[in-house]
């Protein structure tokens, strides 16, 4: 079992940019990966970055350049930076973690960009 806690969505002008956090506690010790994903409405959740726990990172293509995901393993946390941030990047951002064929899901961060 394992336990996702996020923060940091909130408001932004475009141009601005964000930090989410996503500490994992339990059985965090057998996380091989965790991720972002961001779900607009009337749209399918996407993926958005992810790193594994070699540290081995990916992203998507809208993303890339302006996006960081990150880790802290002493707090078992991962992070997104989220820099230019454009009103495309409106979504609710959750984290995920992936014990072996399993996906845990965090509760969700609502990230809303004004133009």
């Amino acid at each position: 079992q394992v336990q996702l806690v996020e923060s940091g969505g909130g408001l932004v002008q475009a141009g601005g940019s964000l930090r989410l956090s996503c500490a994992a506690s339990g059985n965090s010790f057998s996380i091989n990966a965790m991720g972002w994903f961001r779900q607009a409405p009337g749209k399918q959740r996407e993926l958005v970055a992810g790193i594994t726990s070699g540290g081995s990172t990916n992203y998507a293509d809208s993303v890339k350049g302006r996006f960081t995901i990150s880790r802290d393993n002493a707090k078992n946390t991962v992070y997104l930076q989220m820099n230019s941030l454009k009103p495309e990047d409106t979504a609710v951002y959750y984290c995920d973690a992936r014990i072996l064929q399993t996906m845990y899901w965090g509760q969700g961060t609502q990230v809303t960009v004004s133009s």
